[in-house]
């Protein structure tokens, strides 16, 4: 798939569990998992908003675009 999904890094970068960023933004941490294994199909915006709010990056430091 050509969009990247780098969630991890950024939970990396701030030592932050998948279960605190999951209880933080609202989400389960298995869709936690679902995104960061870049099977998820859609993003909602305001899911989006969420994750970027927690962790303070924009959207584009959680999604890559990769030429195949």
């Amino acid at each position: 798939m050509p969009i990247v999904v780098r969630i991890d890094v950024e939970l990396a970068k701030r030592k932050m569990s998948v279960g605190e960023f999951a209880e933080r933004v609202g989400i389960t941490p298995a869709n936690v998992a679902v995104l960061k294994n870049g099977r998820a199909k859609a993003v909602r915006f305001s899911t989006l908003e969420a994750m970027c709010r927690v962790l303070e990056c924009q959207p584009g430091d959680l999604l890559e675009w990769v030429d195949e």
